[in-house]
């Protein structure tokens, strides 16, 4: 078992049985009702094709299931990005020595949903951006905030969503979400792929899982699969 792996299944007990020590508290965590829409996103009205968004928010269990959620998304897939293909597996992420970060690819369909809407669930839902290195009970720079860009679309939307969201003083603390060019992704290995669906009363997926998804079915009923 990786050190992750094993420490996540420890902490996650740990955090089930004192109801929550190790994260936030709801009421320090801004209303999802509260987060604006982007003022600058893509031109939905010209987008034919499918695209793609990589995003990192802490552990890829619980981010991935946020966007499955979502109607206008057809796949998400849990992986790796930020490091070199060569380390790029779950053992040596897990250690937090190859500067990949546990990630996220949404393929969505643009003329449903917007890349500006994905990260307004991404900042609202699906992880709190004011943890550095870190997301809840996980620590490392594996579990880091970061949006992955694979264009200079994606990343204008990005960069002024992020000074929309800290003009609006949402949050009490910094922003320290990363905008980083995405130089690739890599799929994780298939036993991550799934895993809050496959495992939906792990003691980790219980404590840290199953209340985002709560909370993106409330915050954005519209958009989720009925």
């Amino acid at each position: 078992m990786s050190p992750k792996l094993f420490l996540g299944l420890v902490l996650g007990v740990l955090t089930f049985l004192v109801g929550g020590l190790f994260l936030r508290s709801g009421s320090a965590f801004p209303a999802a009702d509260s987060f604006p829409d982007p003022v600058v996103d893509m031109d939905r009205s010209v987008t034919k094709a499918k695209r793609t968004a990589v995003l990192a928010g802490g552990c890829f269990w619980c981010t991935e299931v946020v966007f499955e959620q979502l109607t206008a998304v057809s796949d998400v897939v849990s992986g790796y990005a930020g490091g070199r293909r060569e380390t790029a597996n779950y053992d040596l992420v897990s250690w937090g020595k190859t500067d990949h970060a546990e990630s996220i690819q949404i393929t969505y369909d643009p003329s449903k949903i917007s890349y500006g809407l994905l990260l307004k669930v991404f900042f609202s839902v699906a992880h709190d951006p004011t943890q550095l290195n870190r997301q809840g009970p996980d620590y490392g720079r594996q579990y880091r905030s970061a949006i992955f860009f694979a264009d200079a679309e994606q990343k204008q939307i990005a960069e002024t969503y992020i000074k929309q969201l800290e003009q609006a003083k949402l949050f009490s603390k910094p922003i320290v979400t990363e905008v980083n060019e995405l130089k690739g992704f890599y799929r994780a290995e298939e036993y991550h792929q799934d895993f809050v669906k496959r495992n939906p009363r792990h003691p980790y997926v219980v404590v840290n899982a199953i209340p985002k998804i709560q909370k993106t079915k409330k915050a954005f009923s519209s958009l989720v699969k009925k």
